[in-house]
């Protein structure tokens, strides 16, 4: 029987772990925590939304194609399935998954058990450092702390950056590194955006809907768009959150990383085409000789943001609508269909959801081996994946581990399993 080692007891190191264990291997998970699953117990607000029936690759970033032969061998109703079958009731609301009681510990508590009922052994604060085939004899090194223990096979499943008081400190991307892969620039994702714009201090805390766009900002005054996000935005004292603010954050983080002006145009009356917007400014102006601006904007949005609108134009809320003429009031309205911020910073890892960058796929087999290192293993976020917010990135975990675990598993009953259990450490 060969053994598996799982560097990371994270949700795709759980998956690949209980998937390698039930197909014969003897695993043990290497996991630096004092326990398994931190980072699950944060997901989702607390609730774990853990898939999505809104299922397609164009929902990720990355090898779009390659992406699909994973998801064909592990899909959203492979994921459900597990957990089912496991004693997981599922709650739809609206597409997205979660478990039944809305509480990401259930989740994480059918990991655990299903790891105890397949037998796998977890080795707690085990920091791995090194991976190493010094003999050359086909098996795998596994270097934590002052012991040693040989595998057949290495699943690397150490996650990204993101999180990183859950412990994701990318420490997977060295070991990676070590064993020759390349890694892309790593960047948060999923996370809010640090804005250049004094105003936004006027504006912290207002919370609305807006349709946004993010922009390239390029020589000459040419902006290209790049994507189009619609729902909840929220201005913060530094920048701007919200979901429709974390699916463009990938793309603002790698401008920035790769020195690039990025910029984001902020629709506040999305439920109004242009024409609509017209007629409206058009008969506002008609009521506006004796209208104060803030009693001429008023019920266009937020006080806050009226009154931002005002000062940035130059002007006080007491000045009348009136004295400012047509083009002045045109480009006072005209603001609220397309406000600008510019982008300094995507927020750091601490407050990112998740990891855009690490292995690229095409370092790695269709079933998530090491080009470079057969019986290297990869699953997770370590890999050059990520997806929206939506239960995206789990789905990934669950597919990625499941497919690297049963690789691995299968790879060590071709070679008969040339390993003999070593003594361990401290085990849950």
């Amino acid at each position: 029987m060969g053994r598996v080692a799982v560097i990371g007891g994270g949700a795709s190191g759980m998956m690949a772990a209980v998937t390698a264990a039930r197909l014969g291997a003897k695993v043990t998970v290497y996991e630096k925590n004092d326990r398994v699953g931190k980072k699950i117990l944060v997901t989702g607000n607390g609730k774990c939304n853990f898939s999505n029936r809104d299922f397609s690759e164009r929902h990720y970033y990355g090898d779009r194609k390659k992406l699909k032969v994973f998801f064909d061998r592990f899909s959203v109703e492979d994921a459900v399935d597990f957990f089912i079958r496991a004693g997981m009731l599922v709650k739809d609301k609206g597409g997205y998954l979660y478990p039944w009681p809305e509480q990401a510990s259930a989740v994480l508590e059918i990991l655990r058990m299903e790891m105890r009922r397949s037998g796998v052994k977890t080795e707690l604060c085990a920091d791995v450092k090194r991976i190493g085939n010094e003999k050359g004899n086909g098996l795998w090194t596994v270097y934590f702390g002052t012991e040693k223990a040989e595998h057949d096979a290495v699943i690397l499943a150490c996650g990204g950056c993101a999180a990183p008081k859950t412990g994701s400190n990318g420490d997977g991307f060295a070991l990676a590194r070590k064993l020759g892969h390349r890694i892309r620039p790593v960047v948060p994702a999923l996370v809010q955006l640090r804005c250049k714009d004094h105003f936004l201090k006027i504006t912290a805390g207002v919370r609305c809907q807006a349709k946004i766009g993010l922009y390239e900002e390029k020589k000459g005054g040419i902006r290209e768009l790049l994507q189009e996000e619609e729902g909840e935005v929220q201005f913060t004292d530094y920048g701007i959150s919200g979901i429709p603010v974390f699916q463009l954050s990938r793309q603002a983080a790698y401008l920035i990383e790769e020195g690039k002006a990025a910029a984001v145009s902020i629709d506040l009356l999305p439920q109004m085409d242009r024409q609509e917007f017209e007629e409206m400014c058009g008969q506002r102006m008609e009521n506006a000789y004796d209208r104060t601006l803030e009693e001429f904007l008023l019920g266009l949005a937020n006080k806050k943001i009226n009154l931002m609108m005002i000062k940035e134009a130059g002007h006080k809320p007491a000045d009348e609508a009136g004295r400012l003429g047509e083009k002045r009031l045109k480009k006072l309205l005209y603001g609220y269909k397309e406000l600008w911020v510019h982008i300094d910073a995507a927020n750091s890892f601490d407050h990112a959801q998740v990891t855009a960058g690490g292995v690229e796929l095409d370092e790695v087999t269709q079933n998530l081996e090491s080009e470079k290192r057969p019986g290297i293993f990869f699953a997770g976020e370590i890999l050059d994946v990520d997806g929206r917010c939506g239960g995206y990135n789990l789905q990934w975990a669950w597919t990625s581990g499941y497919i690297a675990g049963k690789s691995a598993a299968q790879r060590c009953q071709k070679q008969g399993g040339k390993t003999e259990k070593k003594n361990g450490r401290q085990r849950e």
